[in-house]
């Protein structure tokens, strides 16, 4: 089981002063401080310098030819370090539409992070959005259907016949401006009886 914590021991790096300390993993972590008082030689320098390093000497010799040979940051010991990413410090955008995500470049982590493991919900209903089979959504007009309260129905040679209608829609034309008589008589000609335009 890995360790849930990150131990640094002695770190010298720069302008830190033999500092030693335990960090959470799986946690989200802030630095703050004076300028000047060894933020970035904590994180970039040591923690994530080190991380790389061992990363980088776990790939066989001949990946690592390709690779620069790095130096162990000036630090005793660090345990439960995983391989580690940086994103590098930039100056700040005069965009005044620009948020903490973009400013720091974050935002295009966090939307592949929502895209892969984010599960989507409805506006309206709040029920979890996922793809349906199409037994399942044969099921889902059935039970819509009889749900919907009395049933009408009309007598066609002395038998009762329910008049129960289900209209499935699908999008022909989306976003595009002109007209579309051809369409619509082709539309026609194949046997379809309703089309919805502009929402009518």
């Amino acid at each position: 089981m890995a360790e849930e914590k990150i131990v640094i021991k002695g770190a010298k790096t720069h302008n830190l002063k033999n500092i030693s300390l335990t960090i959470p993993r799986n946690k989200m972590v802030i630095f703050t401080g004076l300028s000047g008082s060894g933020k970035s030689s904590l994180a970039f320098d040591t923690i994530f310098a080190e991380g790389q390093r061992r990363y980088v000497e776990s790939l066989s010799a001949y990946a690592r030819q390709f690779l620069r040979q790095m130096q162990k940051p000036d630090v005793e010991e660090i345990t439960g370090l995983s391989p580690a990413i940086s994103i590098d410090q930039k100056s700040r955008s005069n965009n005044p539409r620009s948020t903490v995500a973009t400013i720091t470049e974050i935002y295009d982590y966090l939307r592949v992070l929502y895209a892969r493991v984010g599960k989507p919900h409805c506006l309206v209903c709040g029920r979890e959005i996922r793809k349906h089979s199409n037994e399942e959504i044969i099921q889902s007009i059935i039970e819509g259907v009889s749900k919907a309260g009395p049933k009408k129905t009309r007598k066609v040679m002395g038998v009762d016949i329910h008049e129960d209608t289900v209209r499935i829609y699908s999008p022909v034309v989306v976003g595009r401006k002109g007209e579309y008589y051809q369409l619509l008589y082709d539309l026609l000609g194949k046997g379809f009886e309703r089309a919805r335009v502009d929402g009518k």
